[in-house]
């Protein structure tokens, strides 16, 4: 009976995990248009391809959450090679997020403050379903949340990592829970 269930609940991980590698969610079709873009620091390519957006009018907005506290718009502006005046009238820096979860709140005080309804989120495409699962719940119904992911090359254990967070957040969240 044990061995039943732990096979079961092995087979059950295994199928979910594939169909996590096989969905992994690519860019979106530049032709969306969002209220806004928002881009969790930490993976290759993700403000690359928010800057792309909003320099190709796909939002009003930019918000990158999870940057370092002191880094300022002219370091990112010079950093990416976009001009400053992009930074000053269209891209917000937010320093209060620490994690993923810290990310949707923060994205959400942001959201509220603009009152968007719809969103872009940019992040690796590994990371998708969790983030915007995150942030999703924390903005509640009422705003859109679009997945764009940036194709990356996360080793097997980083992905093994995600997908075990991703179905713990899940549990969480499903079960109402204030879980850090």
């Amino acid at each position: 009976m044990i061995r039943r269930a732990l096979a079961a609940l092995v087979i059950g991980w295994s199928l979910g995990f594939a169909a996590f590698m096989l969905l992994l969610p690519r860019p979106l079709d530049d032709a969306t248009v969002t209220d806004a873009v928002v881009v969790p620091t930490g993976g290759p390519g993700r403000i690359d391809r928010g800057l792309e957006l909003l320099q190709r009018h796909r939002a009003k907005r930019m918000l990158v959450t999870g940057v370092a506290p002191g880094v300022r718009t002219r370091d990112l502006a010079r950093t990416y090679h976009t001009p400053r005046a992009l930074f000053d009238c269209c891209i917000d820096l937010g320093t209060d997020a620490v994690d993923t979860r810290s990310n949707a709140e923060e994205t959400t005080r942001w959201v509220r403050t603009h009152g968007y309804r719809t969103v872009r989120l940019v992040t690796s495409d590994w990371h998708v379903a969790r983030a915007q699962m995150e942030l999703g719940a924390a903005l509640g119904p009422g705003v859109a949340v679009l997945g764009d992911g940036v194709p990356g090359n996360a080793r097997l254990a980083t992905l093994v990592n995600e997908y075990n967070k991703l179905l713990l957040r899940r549990v969480v969240l499903w079960l109402g829970l204030s879980i850090p």
